[in-house]
């Protein structure tokens, strides 16, 4: 707060004083008053004034920076009336006292929303875990039906499937704080292992895939990294053309670790481009091909900026798709929970 806003909040009451000088000095001068005992009566009171605004002032501005710090060394921002010294004014204690009421209507407020998440986690993980069963044993069953038709269920099966496992990631991403350990990984064992899992829809799409330069070292948590992965795969794969060919390669950047996927596939508009990450966005590809629900790429996103590594696509209709992970540089490769 500057002198500046603090003469301007208190504009009012200064008029009203100078008038009040005024009239009373007029008074006087009519009744007699000499003009330079007037003149010394407006000096003092001007030192006065002055003394006075500057000591209220300075005052005030060391009670805003306390606020301030005391704010600022808050995390959950919204019991920061629970946190602020009972002193000042009158009328500051009743603000802060209705500031304190409405602080723990927000506490409660915010409390019934994280057991409701929570529930709600716990809910989607049990459903999950209850039919991942059924089409463990429908893929089992599949393995004795004519190869025609099981090549056609074992792809539908794995769709299903996928989509189960976004449901689970979707639920733990309303609090992936929990979720997060990041600690050193081989970014060649994290591909292998996300395709390995989408190993069957790769082979079935008559994908191939190409690795270059993947020994390299990153700090991450390699869960989330797999899911982030699959969602690309399985992008690449429903929007291919004939003979995908899939290129996963690493390299360094500064301190800085890329991981590029590269397609020769469908490819993305311009237009288009700057939404694929946006919650429910399927683009003209997806609503032509049908079976998209625009979730894959929106959770990559959120989860990557959770993980705070980057992730960027560049696209040409008709070319193919570019996506860039970029994982940040870290000083220890010591296991961290976020």
């Amino acid at each position: 707060m500057t002198f500046g806003e603090y003469l301007s909040d208190h504009l009012g009451r200064l008029v009203l004083q100078v008038v009040l000088t005024v009239c009373i000095g007029l008074f006087l001068l009519v009744t007699g008053t000499k003009v330079g005992v007037l003149a010394l009566c407006g000096i003092f009171w001007l030192l006065v004034t002055g003394c006075v605004l500057l000591v209220d002032f300075l005052g005030s501005r060391a009670r805003l920076r306390e606020l301030t710090a005391v704010m600022e060394g808050l995390d959950q921002k919204y019991l920061f009336a629970e946190c602020v010294p009972g002193t000042g004014t009158v009328y500051e204690r009743k603000l802060l006292e209705l500031s304190r009421q409405a602080g723990k209507s927000m506490i409660r407020a915010v409390s019934d929303a994280q057991a409701a998440q929570r529930e709600y986690r716990e809910y989607v993980e049990s459903w999950v875990h209850e039919i991942k069963a059924p089409i463990t044993a429908a893929g089992l069953i599949c393995r004795n039906v004519d190869p025609a038709v099981r090549q056609k269920l074992t792809g539908e099966l794995a769709r299903i499937e996928a989509h189960v496992e976004r449901a689970l990631f979707y639920a733990r991403a309303e609090s992936p704080e929990k979720d997060f350990v990041v600690g050193k990984a081989c970014l060649k064992e994290i591909v292998a292992q996300a395709l390995e899992r989408h190993q069957s829809l790769l082979v079935q799409s008559g994908v191939r895939v190409e690795t270059v330069d993947l020994e390299q070292t990153v700090y991450t948590d390699v869960k989330w990294v797999e899911f982030i992965l699959g969602q690309l795969l399985q992008n690449a794969v429903r929007y291919r053309k004939e003979d995908l060919v899939l290129i996963i390669q690493a390299r360094h950047l500064g301190r800085q670790v890329q991981l590029r996927i590269q397609d020769n596939g469908m490819g993305i508009s311009s237009h288009e481009l700057p939404r694929i990450f946006d919650r429910g966005y399927t683009g003209s590809n997806g609503r032509a091909r049908g079976g998209s629900t625009g979730m894959g790429l929106y959770l990559a996103r959120r989860l990557a900026d959770c993980l705070e590594i980057g992730l960027q696509a560049d696209s040409r209709e008709g070319e193919g798709t570019r996506v860039t992970i970029t994982f940040p540089a870290r000083e220890s490769g010591k296991e961290t929970r976020i």
